[in-house]
């Protein structure tokens, strides 16, 4: 096993109510004194969430000592627009930025370019780029993504956000680790330097996990799906099976050599805290105001 220290970050999605609010904010609390490299938060298929990333980043940087990461995309502004978002982040500290294309808006049936904005996720990290000297972090697909012509456009595409100026690419979930393994080795046969970090989803919810897998085109292996039949009315024991499937998962990352990850935590802390424990992270000391 590398004996090279382990690094995580966290994402979260800006809350829709008070009640999620609390729930996410317990969350960061819990989650902090791990030491994670950045927290991201996510932005609205449409830009629906736009003020609420942005005041969740923004609380992110003043109550806490952690990196808070917006997500920003090409979907629903100007160039113009999304430079000025980015602009204001620099202005107030934000140095870290997960740049994507963005999913379609609701109703959609496919993703459109804004007239005046950024076609694709390369187009933004270099529009990035010159506004500022961003950590930028952009998304991969193991398992190809779902509109892709193919698996080497679909390369060719994460290549062109490197070569544009990205230093991460953040995996979709994945369940099966020999996809990733075998993706992180092509990248590495490429020439690609930068980071391809595992995006880890802890099952909280299976039906949920099936919808999103649907969605991304991540497959869902027999032996997971049987580990959770009947256990729909079982909470206690579906976290228990979820736990164990997780930190099976990146143990067996581990050990290949993988030393960063980023969990999709659905703004929930208990199921991430538990993994990352296992991975030999300990609490350091208090990274949130309270």
């Amino acid at each position: 096993m590398s004996a090279t220290p382990i690094r995580v970050s966290f994402e979260f999605f800006p809350p829709g109510d008070a009640a999620m609010d609390s729930t996410l904010w317990q969350s960061v609390q819990r989650l902090a004194p791990l030491g994670p490299a950045f927290i991201s938060v996510t932005y609205g298929a449409d830009g629906s969430t736009r003020d609420r990333t942005h005041s969740l980043v923004k609380r992110i940087q003043q109550q806490t000592s952690l990196n808070g990461a917006p997500h920003l995309t090409c979907v629903g502004a100007s160039r113009s627009e999304v430079l000025e978002i980015a602009r204001r982040y620099w202005d107030e500290g934000v140095r870290h930025i997960v740049a994507l294309r963005g999913d379609p808006p609701q109703g959609a049936t496919r993703y459109e370019p804004h007239p005046d904005g950024f076609a694709y996720g390369a187009d933004l990290v270099a529009g990035l780029r010159s506004v500022a000297d961003f950590e930028i972090s952009v998304a991969a697909y193991p398992e190809v993504h779902p509109e892709a012509a193919s698996a080497e456009a679909d390369f060719d595409n994460l290549r062109r956000k490197i070569d544009a100026g990205a230093t991460r690419a953040i995996t979709q979930f994945f369940f099966d680790n020999d996809d990733y393994l075998r993706f992180r080795d092509r990248c590495a046969a490429a020439g690609i330097k930068a980071s391809i970090v595992p995006g880890i989803l802890p099952i909280t919810r299976f039906p949920q996990v099936t919808r999103f897998a649907e969605r991304c085109g991540a497959k869902i292996p027999r032996w997971l799906a049987e580990r959770f039949v009947g256990l729909d009315h079982d909470a206690d024991t579906r976290r228990l099976i979820a736990a164990s499937v997780a930190i099976e998962q990146v143990s067996r990352l581990r050990e290949q050599g993988v030393d960063e990850f980023h969990f999709y935590t659905l703004n929930r802390a208990e199921l991430t805290y538990a993994i990352c424990h296992a991975l030999g992270m300990r609490p350091q000391p208090a990274a949130v105001a309270a």
